[in-house]
């Protein structure tokens, strides 16, 4: 599936199941609660938490949920993410072509 017709599909799934889309903010507060729980799954996994009784490991889940909200607000706001993509990696590829390769940091 292309960022493109992941943005059809949720546009479609809103219109046939979910009556609407949240509202713009509303789906930013969302967001920002999935990035949490997200962030809860990763400081368990690869971090120093255990995970509780109950919980699950469920990445690829959660970061799901954060492709699903972000992909509603670019649809509300009228953002093409695969072309907003494609700028960023040539944005990225032209200020850190070497950059990184001159990090010391990251090549010890």
């Amino acid at each position: 599936m292309t960022i493109k017709e992941a943005q059809l599909a949720v546009d479609q799934w809103i219109k046939t199941y979910g009556v609407r889309y949240f509202s713009e903010l509303t789906n930013m507060a969302v967001l920002t609660e999935e990035v949490g729980e997200l962030a809860r799954v990763m400081a368990r996994k690869y971090g120093d938490q255990s995970f509780k009784e109950g919980e699950k490991e469920n990445l690829g889940e959660e970061m799901a949920d954060v492709l699903w909200v972000l992909l509603c607000l670019a649809n509300q706001t009228g953002v093409d993410l695969t072309e907003e993509l494609k700028r960023s990696i040539d944005k990225k590829t032209k200020r850190d072509a070497e950059r990184h390769k001159n990090n010391e940091k990251l090549t010890k």
